[in-house]
């Protein structure tokens, strides 16, 4: 007997995290565990799983953090560890911002299968994270049909 496959889905809260639950049907019937930086979002996890009819899914909370605040980007990046250790994910899916590259990184170093989703609001150019997810994404994805280049981002249509 197989076990199921374990996704970790990572967004920081805000439209990130919006278009990652979006998306969700994408991993329906799969172990899923959701990392994000507000811990108000774990019942509204709960709540869209069980008007889904899906069992619980998982839920770890991180520092929020970005690129002006370097001491909370070290906490950030220790819990994903810990996170990423404990649960052994496949599959590592995010939308971005500081901890969906961090998870990216992370993922790869396990094994874990990896897919970057840039954020619909980077309309004019790929945002820093995202341009820097490039070597650590299997998929790497922009939701902008004029930002896809033969060499990535591809485009596969936008969340929203």
């Amino acid at each position: 007997m197989t076990r199921p496959t374990r996704v970790l889905a990572v967004a920081s809260a805000g439209g990130h995290w919006v278009q990652l639950m979006r998306i969700r049907p994408a991993w329906k019937g799969l172990e899923v565990t959701y990392v994000t930086t507000d811990s108000g979002l774990r019942q509204t996890v709960l709540d869209l799983a069980r008007a889904d009819g899906e069992a619980e899914p998982g839920f770890r909370l991180i520092t929020e953090a970005n690129r002006w605040h370097k001491r909370k980007l070290i906490r950030q990046l220790f819990e994903l560890v810990v996170v990423m250790a404990r649960l052994r994910p496949d599959a590592v899916i995010t939308t971005g911002a500081a901890p969906g590259y961090f998870a990216l990184r992370l993922g790869r170093m396990f094994g874990a299968r990896t897919v970057w989703i840039d954020s619909m609001a980077n309309a004019e150019e790929l945002s820093l994270s995202g341009q820097q997810a490039r070597r650590y994404a299997d998929l790497w994805l922009t939701q902008w049909d004029h930002l896809a280049t033969p060499d990535g981002p591809q485009y596969l249509g936008s969340v929203l």
